[in-house]
């Protein structure tokens, strides 16, 4: 039988509590025993306890999923940009490689000699592939869309046009129009479409730029949003820091801990954003084949062509997945750096 009064050695203590023993009263210690008590042993690696910031809360499944939104927007934005370049690359290509000579009627002369007469002096020039001169009703069925159809234009002075298209090696087009121009003084121009590229490249570019900052505003707003949520966690996990440092875990380890979390998230999110891009691109190509038989197919094909984004495009979707994920975790682990400072 034990004697009662015998007292039981006390098991050794551990460096938090010795550290408890030291600090004031046992009222006073009482609240900082019961963190140690609910706090992972010191003696065990931390990494294997449970995760600082639980994926699988409600408030972790809505930053996810505002970071889905925000990477399938800016995939949508990037994808478009580089379908618009594609699309002006082409028709700046086919543009360039033809050229327009601009017959006017004038009284007394014969618009058809001074067509054939143009058309033979540009055929003789090297660099021309082809020559096709547009008959009356054609050039006026180019006027149908500013004055409508069904007009009788035989009266008006309507100009007749001569296409040629550029072969190699590339025509001397200076020399060409002094020709013109010297056999057929104020009837006959040159038109190398210059001006239009110009205002073509003009336009493509402004609306790349313009894809370009909404992605970058929906990457910031991305890291606002991480911020944000990355400082709430923090102050719901207030207890869980501070035990943390009391137990001797450092700055670096609790910030790794958020960033780790927070970069699964993002990577979560900017999957799915961009996944959803990709899809919603595949869609429009499959709807834009299906359209392209009906009446509207021209126009449609006239505008985005096979309306498919390219290798670049769904690259640049899939860059922006990844650079979600990158900007979370990197937001993350400064706003942890930045609080506990």
């Amino acid at each position: 039988m034990v004697d009662p009064t015998t007292r039981r050695p006390e098991a050794p203590q551990t460096p938090a509590e010795e550290r408890l023993s030291a600090e004031g009263s046992a009222p006073e210690r009482a609240p900082a025993r019961a963190a140690v008590a609910a706090a992972p042993d010191p003696g065990l690696p931390l990494r294997r306890n449970a995760a600082l910031v639980p994926t699988d809360s409600a408030a972790s499944r809505s930053l996810a999923a505002v970071i889905a939104i925000l990477t399938f927007l800016a995939g949508l934005c990037a994808g478009t940009a580089e379908m618009v370049a594609t699309s002006a690359g082409q028709w700046q290509g086919s543009v360039a490689r033809e050229v327009t000579i601009q017959v006017r009627p004038g009284p007394g002369r014969d618009i058809e000699a001074d067509l054939a007469k143009a058309q033979g002096i540009a055929k003789a020039e090297p660099g021309i592939a082809e020559a096709r001169t547009f008959s009356k009703a054609e050039a006026e069925r180019l006027l149908e869309p500013w004055l409508g159809s069904g007009l009788d234009l035989s009266d008006l002075p309507v100009p007749r046009l001569i296409t040629l298209k550029l072969g190699t090696p590339t025509p001397d087009l200076k020399h060409l129009r002094a020709s013109l121009t010297e056999a057929l003084p104020g009837v006959a121009s040159l038109d190398d479409h210059v001006l239009w590229l110009q205002r073509l490249s003009t336009m493509a570019n402004t609306f790349v730029g313009v894809g370009i900052g909404i992605v970058a505003l929906v990457l910031v707003a991305t890291g606002l949003a991480v911020a944000f949520a990355t400082r709430g966690a923090m102050a719901g996990n207030k207890e869980v820091v501070e035990v943390l440092h009391f137990v001797g875990a450092d700055d670096d380890f609790i910030a790794r801990a958020f960033q780790r979390r927070f970069f699964g998230l993002g990577l979560r999110g900017g999957a799915i954003g961009a996944g959803s891009a990709l899809l919603a691109f595949a869609l429009a190509g499959l709807l834009s084949r299906a359209w392209r038989s009906g009446p509207a197919g021209d126009e449609i094909e006239a505008l985005f062509g096979a309306f498919s984004v390219g290798w670049r495009g769904y690259a640049s979707v899939l860059a922006i997945g990844v650079i979600a994920s990158l900007v979370t975790g990197v937001v993350s682990r400064l706003t942890v750096r930045r609080f506990l400072a």
